[in-house]
């Protein structure tokens, strides 16, 4: 009898070891799967945000710079004018692009009257006037688009001045001009000669009287401009 109940005792204390330790198996297991997918999606939350500061970091925009000459006044085919041709042009490319802009400047006023301006032009090609200010901080610019009217089928000479005024190495130059039939002109090839070390790419020319008279016109030749550049 006394050899039954201790066989009996020691089967009730085996039953209750294993019922036992299962539990706690299972407690572990669950607090184990819980812990890894706890520490699963944390690890995923911090390659997340470092994945995005990365990208960040990476695609920090480049710096744009439209450095334009343009005048209001009295021009050729608009008659007097509240702003210039190439200004407008000027305008609607740092809309687009989130540039910086910067109005080229002579130290002397022009004049008002298209006779005065002829004159006055086409003496500054032997004496050439000086910048009423400059960029101070051009090193800071990727992109430097350069907008100007042809005067006497070239760059203005206070345009010419400007690009010999400043280092465009390593940077990309753009041309752009207001023109009242002839284009671009050529011009492209003198913004070249005189932005050593610069990548020159291709250019856009748009009329004066559109600029001046059709803004969606105008507008539509830049975007798709800018859209054949990759720039935007």
């Amino acid at each position: 009898m006394k050899k039954f109940i201790s066989v009996l005792l020691c089967m009730l204390l085996g039953l209750t070891m294993v019922s036992c330790g299962v539990s706690e198996n299972s407690g572990e297991d669950f607090t184990s799967e819980d812990t890894r997918k706890e520490n699963s999606d944390t690890t995923a939350a911090v390659s997340s945000v470092s994945e995005t500061e990365n990208i960040t970091d990476n695609s920090e925009a480049s710096k744009i710079l439209v450095a334009y000459f343009s005048l209001a006044d009295e021009q050729y085919e608009v008659g007097i004018i509240e702003k210039g041709n190439t200004e407008i042009i000027a305008e609607i490319i740092a809309d687009k692009t989130g540039a910086e802009l910067f109005k080229i400047n002579a130290n002397t006023d022009y004049p008002t009257t298209y006779e005065g301006l002829l004159d006055i032009s086409k003496q500054e090609e032997s004496d050439p006037p000086e910048l009423a200010k400059n960029v101070t901080n051009m090193a800071d610019y990727d992109i430097v688009f350069i907008g100007y009217p042809i005067w006497w089928g070239d760059l203005p000479t206070i345009v010419k001045v400007f690009l010999e005024s400043n280092d465009f190495s390593n940077k990309t130059v753009i041309p752009f001009c207001t023109h009242a039939g002839s284009g671009l002109s050529g011009t492209q090839k003198s913004v070249e000669n005189l932005c050593n070390g610069a990548e020159i790419r291709d250019g856009l020319a748009v009329r004066g009287t559109t600029a001046q008279n059709d803004r969606d016109e105008a507008e539509k030749a830049v975007t798709d401009w800018l859209s054949e550049l990759g720039i935007s």
